[in-house]
Parts: structure tokens; C-alpha cells; sequence
């Protein structure tokens, strides 16, 4: 929803105003150039300005602009804006025809901010939400409804930003992902299964300005038809929020070593396979200077991730294992994933199921599992990750 002659398209941003201005000018710029990345991914054409503590796309094209906007990491709002002068007048006109286009009933609010000297305007904040909500009250009455005025929670609210030497008039601020943009961060591979954890987990790395190395560990006979399909899916749309960023993903034959573990192992078989998948991502992350891992795992969810047994499958690596998801109950994490499009194509049964054992253990000591474990473990591990397979994928 936007005003009739939107010209722009305001962007606001978080945290990056509280960074350095040495930090928050690189931050604004990786903001602009994923910006333009997700634009041109969507063919949509605008002219990007950036300002302090906000960046304008000039467009023909508000509504796309604001929903590319709204799915940029870094944004937490964005609005297709009217740019008037500076002055009451042109104000009023503008909230005016906005009603006239927009309004469908209800009670309204005008919300209004003004900025600069004091010397810049000869009327106030309170001027342009008195005046301003005069001149939409004439407006619905020309319209043939009855206005109302609710300043706490109206069904209809106008907003005004009035500066030095232009105002906005718009009446929607859509909420944006917040977080910080991505690339300023160091990348961090991804454990994905395709499973509705693992690319939550992912997404909010990505969110905190991590790029993310996605690798799907294949289990062969154990895992089924659509299992590495599905993991290709949740990828390609983890990769419709990062155009720009090379979401390739690393595809890891594990087969052979599945089905020696469930053959000879028992209760520990989940354990020492998640040490496998560890000690691949850890090889992969060395060789592409990633500085992490990332998992959807959450404590207590399966018996591979009570807080015991975490500390186990965590020793097979020396990097820091982000768990995005360690506190979030299923319902959430679920909720998540319907909001960022990966739900639907995370709901086909996973392999994992087929490997775990019928009474898995919930409390392992790490001895028990070394001991346990195949002696060349890690190395086929490492081997595995040499010999991976990389799946080109389409942002």
C-alpha cells in the first residue's frame, strides 16, 4: 500500500546507526550493493541513495521496491513515499489524496517527525499532525464516510517525515528482517539437511551478516529419493534472500559410511554420525576460510541433542558450532520457517530417521564414543569433503 504519486522508497536500518561511522559507512555500502543485487534479481530498476541512517531507492516501481526491500537482511522497515516540499501545504495535499486513494474505513491517525533546525520549518511536529489530520478528515467526508480519530490504535495511520528540505508522506512501514547486511561478516558453512531446522538456523545466520557455505551430507540408501532434492529446494530458497552471494551447495557422499555405522554400531550410531558430518564441515570451512559451523539443532529435540550429548559431537571440531535454533521450541522454529518460504519443502520425512537407532543414547561420555567410533573417522571425513560435489545455485 502506498501513496498515489510515490516517487521512493524509504529504507530504515537498525543497529547499523549505533556502529562507528568508520563501520557504519562499510556496513551502509554492503546494504546498497545487496540491495541493488536483490533489485536487479527481481528486474526491478531504481536509483539508490544513501543517507545517514536511511537509503532511498528512487523508482517507477514502489510496490516491488518495498517488498525487495522487505526481504533484504540489514532492513528493518521500508516505505513507498510521496516526496513533497517541506511546507503545510504541500503536506496537506499530499495526506489528502493519500486518504482518497487509500483509506477504506475505520478510524485514522496522522503520525508525523520533523527534523533540522528549528529554524528550517514555522510550524512544529504537532502542527503537521493537527493540521495534517484536518486536511484527511475533509478528505473521508469528500469521500462520504464518517471519520473517526484514534491516536492509539487507528485502523488508518499517515506518517510524515518532514526535514530540512524535502517531507515523505506514506501510510505503511513494512517490517524487514532486521539484522545486519550480509557479507559483513566472516562465512560460516551450513549444515543442511533439508529438514525444517537446518535452513532456519542458516537464515538467521545469514540475518546476522554471516554468508553461509551450505553442505548436505548424502546418506545414501538411508536417505530416499527427494532427500537431496528437498535440501536443493530449501537451499534455492535460502539463496532468493542472498542474490549476489554464491549459495552453491556441497553435496558430501556419505553413503559407504551410513551404512557401516548402522551396521556396527548401536546406541551411539547418531552420535558418531554427527561427529562425521562435524569433522566435514570443519574440513570444508578450512579450506574456504569459513570461521564457523552452523546447525538447526535444539537442546533436547532428539536424543542427538540433549546438552550431554552435544558436548560430544561438538569435540570433533575446533570451530565454534552456531545453534541459532539451541533454545527455540518446535513450534517456533516451524512458524519460522512458513514465514521465510523453506516450510513447505522441509516436510518430507528425513532419512535421519531411518538411521537412528531404536534406543539411541542420551547421556554419552565422549571416551565411550572414541572408543566406539571407526578409527579413521576423520579422515574419511576429510576425505569425503575432498571429494564433494557442488550444486550450482540459482538466487
Amino acid at each position: 500500500m502506498h501513496p498515489p504519486d510515490a516517487d521512493s522508497v524509504l529504507l530504515r536500518h537498525g543497529e547499523l546507526g549505533v556502529k562507528s561511522d568508520q563501520v557504519r559507512r562499510k556496513m551502509e555500502g554492503q546494504l546498497a550493493d545487496n540491495l541493488r543485487a536483490m533489485l536487479d534479481a527481481r528486474g526491478l530498476s531504481g536509483d539508490i541513495e544513501q543517507r545517514r541512517n536511511r537509503l532511498f531507492v528512487h523508482t517507477d516501481h514502489p510496490e516491488g521496491v518495498t517488498a525487495a526491500a522487505a526481504d533484504t537482511f540489514g532492513v528493518t522497515s521500508a516505505s513507498a513515499v510521496t516526496t513533497v516540499d517541506p511546507t503545510l501545504s504541500a503536506i496537506e495535499d499530499a495526506l489528502a489524496a493519500t486518504a482518497r486513494e487509500q483509506y477504506d474505513g475505520g478510524a485514522f491517525a496522522v503520525n508525523a517527525r520533523r527534523a533540522g533546525p528549528a529554524e528550517a520549518h514555522p510550524f512544529s511536529s504537532t502542527d503537521i499532525e493537527s493540521d495534517g489530520g484536518t486536511a484527511v478528515w475533509e478528505a473521508i467526508e469528500g469521500l462520504g464516510g464518517e471519520p473517526a480519530v484514534d491516536l492509539d490504535n487507528p485502523d488508518f495511520e499517515l506518517f510524515v517525515e518532514c526535514r530540512a528540505d524535502e517531507a515523505y508522506v506514506f501510510c505503511e512501514k513494512r517490517a524487514g528482517p532486521g539484522g545486519l547486511p550480509l557479507g559483513t561478516q566472516r562465512p560460516v558453512v551450513a549444515l543442511v539437511s533439508g529438514g525444517i531446522d537446518s535452513p532456519v538456523a542458516a537464515w538467521k545466520l545469514m540475518k546476522r551478516g554471516a554468508p553461509v557455505l551450505p553442505v548436505y551430507v548424502d546418506l545414501g540408501d538411508y536417505g530416499g529419493p527427494d532427500h537431496r532434492a528437498r535440501a536443493v529446494s530449501t537451499v534455492e530458497t535460502l539463496a532468493s534472500y542472498a542474490p549476489g552471494h554464491d549459495l552453491s551447495l556441497s553435496v558430501i557422499d556419505a553413503g559407504d559410511v551410513v551404512t557401516e555405522l548402522s551396521r556396527d554400531l548401536g546406541s551411539l550410531r547418531m552420535l558418531v554420525l554427527r561427529r562425521f558430518m562435524l569433522a566435514v564441515a570443519d574440513a570444508i570451512a578450512n579450506e574456504c576460510d569459513a570461521v564457523g559451523i552452523v546447525t538447526g539443532e535444539a537442546i533436547g529435540q532428539k536424543s542427538s541433542q540433549t546438552s550431554a550429548n552435544i558436548a560430544v559431537t561438538d569435540a570433533a571440531t575446533t570451530l565454534p558450532v552456531h545453534r541459532p535454533n539451541l533454545t527455540v521450541d518446535k513450534s517456533e522454529i516451524t512458524n519460522h520457517a512458513r514465514a521465510i518460504g523453506t516450510f513447505q519443502d522441509s516436510t518430507i520425512d528425513t532419512g535421519c530417521n531411518r538411521v537412528a537407532p531404536s534406543h539411541p543414547e542420551t547421556n554419552a561420555s565422549l571416551e565411550a564414543v572414541r572408543v566406539a567410533e571407526p578409527d579413521d573417522l576423520f579422515e574419511r571425513a576429510e576425505a569425503c569433503a575432498r571429494d564433494r560435489a557442488v550444486v550450482p545455485i540459482e538466487s
